[in-house]
């Protein structure tokens, strides 16, 4: 069982005074207007939004009622059950993102390769509002199926993901070209499921990215800052500290190749795999 130590400040079991009575205050507010959820409104949900915005009732109030305006306007609660990305397959190849695995605080890893990204093949594949539905679908069953089977492993409530961005070969004009869609993608993130990056490692960043986040670095919270790390080539020996060989594929440095389920990017190996920590609800 973990102590207060062990959690992290404005965590369920690791909130101060002050932080507890927000809670309390912001919950009966949002029971008043009728917007609580018992099904997804836990305290850890709900914390979530409120260290987004510093605890500060009003501009917390806001974020949560904008967040549920758009899931209802989105229908996001019908996506789980209604939508089929049938062109997964296809889109991979020209977008290459997926969930491998746990990091070693038992968080689960996403992980997009931005340097392969073809913009214009994908949109002739899909459109954007099917892949801004993927989008969503996928934050969806992160926080129902494979956040739970993450915690379930882990014997605590795990709530954020490791990222890897890897900018191998990207290009300026690739990048421009894919910038409005990362953007949009990015705002959803933001706005509507705070809080949920604990570490992101952008590796193979040229020098000209490098740059750019010496500029915008300042601009960013402190707590922000320390979750981002930002490594060249020689990458893998960070990785691996945080990430078991194991449960990294081996074309960043790993030893996993899912050899058995088609590669890992179809794998998609991790607890939410296991019948031991699935949610079979």
């Amino acid at each position: 069982m973990s102590t207060t130590t062990d959690i992290l400040p404005g965590r369920v079991g690791n909130l101060t005074p002050e932080q507890e009575h927000a809670l309390t205050e912001f919950k009966e507010l949002i029971k008043a207007e009728g917007l609580f959820v018992p099904e997804r409104h836990d305290d850890h949900y709900v914390l979530r939004f409120l260290r987004a915005r510093k605890f500060h009732i009003a501009n917390t109030h806001k974020m949560f009622v904008d967040c549920e305006t758009w899931r209802r306007e989105n229908k996001v609660d019908d996506l789980i059950h209604s939508f089929v990305f049938e062109e997964e397959e296809a889109v991979r190849k020209c977008y290459p993102r997926y969930y491998h695995n746990i990091d070693k605080e038992g968080r689960p890893i996403y992980i997009e390769h931005i340097g392969v990204i073809d913009i214009k093949t994908l949109f002739k594949i899909t459109d954007e509002e099917r892949m801004t539905k993927q989008h969503v679908l996928s934050y969806e069953r992160l926080i129902r199926d494979r956040m739970p089977a993450c915690s379930k492993r882990a014997g605590r409530h795990i709530e954020q993901c490791c990222t890897i961005l890897d900018l191998k070969d990207v290009s300026l004009r690739q990048f421009a070209n894919a910038f409005g869609f990362i953007k949009r993608t990015s705002a959803i993130a933001q706005n509507y499921y705070p809080e949920m990056m604990g570490k992101m490692y952008v590796i193979n960043a040229p020098m000209m990215f490098t740059s750019v986040w010496g500029m915008v670095k300042p601009l960013l919270d402190e707590v922000t800052v320390k979750k981002i790390v930002i490594l060249g080539s020689d990458y893998k020996k960070t990785l691996l500290e945080d990430i078991e060989a194991d449960n990294l594929p081996t074309a960043l440095g790993g030893a996993c190749e899912c050899a058995a389920t088609g590669g890992c990017q179809v794998g998609e190996p991790g607890p939410w795999k296991d019948p031991l920590y699935m949610n079979v609800a």
